[in-house]
């Protein structure tokens, strides 16, 4: 690398950090940005630095919000008998964009006790039927079986999604027919 490109280098570096984006891409945007639009760096500079500081997991479901609470856990036309538990807070979005789900969500990026604490006190709120969206796996299979023992003492119905989802693939991964699918075929578990 050039030494007398310190900067540059810096930011070529910090943007192959992100997820999807390798060196090539990385100096291509970097150029982008400095050379031939820096008002778009400015832009995408503020909206990152707003975004950090105005982003936070909602207290409810540990999907993104602006508040305490997000726009979905706190929207009363949502059905309340329906939970769908996800891997992660882009899974709500792929879910939300596409208009497939009109329970609510419940993001779950690790399983510990304060998690479980957390997902019992959501199904004490007229949980129904909890539909596992997760990445199809042997270990999320174990952790299904867990979490459905550990749920036993609620009235609740059990399901995940139907094996249209490739087993090892994110959900983001997914094209929109075989998602739809499998939500609107989920099994019993």
């Amino acid at each position: 690398m050039n030494r007398a490109l310190d900067k540059f280098n810096q930011l070529v570096d910090a943007l192959s950090e992100l997820p999807t984006i390798g060196k090539k891409s990385a100096t291509r945007l970097a150029y982008h940005i400095v050379m031939r639009d820096n008002y778009v760096g400015m832009r995408v500079a503020h909206a990152i630095e707003d975004a950090l500081g105005s982003l936070k997991r909602c207290r409810n479901c540990g999907g993104m919000s602006e508040d305490e609470l997000c726009s979905i856990c706190s929207d009363e036309r949502r059905d309340m008998s329906l939970l769908c538990i996800v891997e992660s807070a882009k899974d709500i979005l792929l879910l939300e964009e596409n208009g497939l789900f009109d329970g609510r969500y419940f993001v779950l990026e690790t399983l510990d006790e304060l998690t479980m604490q957390r997902l019992e006190l959501v199904v004490q709120e007229g949980v129904r039927e909890i539909i596992f969206a997760l990445t199809p796996s042997i270990s999320n299979d174990a952790l299904i079986l867990y979490i459905e023992e550990q749920l036993s003492e609620f009235e609740v119905n059990f399901s995940k999604i139907a094996q249209g989802v490739p087993t090892g693939v994110s959900l983001e991964n997914i094209d929109i027919l075989s998602l739809t699918r499998a939500l609107e075929d989920r099994v019993r578990v």
